[in-house]
């Protein structure tokens, strides 16, 4: 069974950072897009951020210039820096395959931006 397990999430005030990992089990990312998604209550859960060599990683609009994905594929794992947060990225962010593979849905990982 494949395992993708978020974290790094958090309560953080408007402007701060956090950096979100996802571990996967064996080496399902390999040679595979890997994406994070967030999903805010009562909302579809949409892509933020996909990566494969890195050459053209792609952001949402809501994101770009303050998101960054990064990947360590000798350690099977998916990263997101996330700066200058704002309210309105509050969600519960996972990591999948883009596009992404039903079965894989993990947890996810609480994000709050609040004051």
């Amino acid at each position: 069974q494949v395992q993708l397990v978020e974290s790094g999430g958090g309560l953080v005030q408007p402007g701060g950072s956090l950096r979100l990992s996802c571990a996967a089990s064996g080496s399902i990312f390999s040679n595979k897009v890997v994406g994070w998604y967030r999903q805010a209550p009562g909302k579809e859960r949409t892509v933020v951020a996909r990566i494969f060599t890195g050459i053209n990683p792609f952001y949402a609009d809501s994101v770009r210039g303050r998101f960054t994905i990064s990947r360590d594929n000798a350690k099977n794992t998916v990263y997101l820096q996330m700066n200058s947060l704002k309210p309105e990225d509050t969600a519960v962010y996972y990591c999948n395959l883009a596009p992404p593979i039903t079965s894989y849905w993990g947890q996810g990982t609480q994000v709050t931006v609040s004051s």
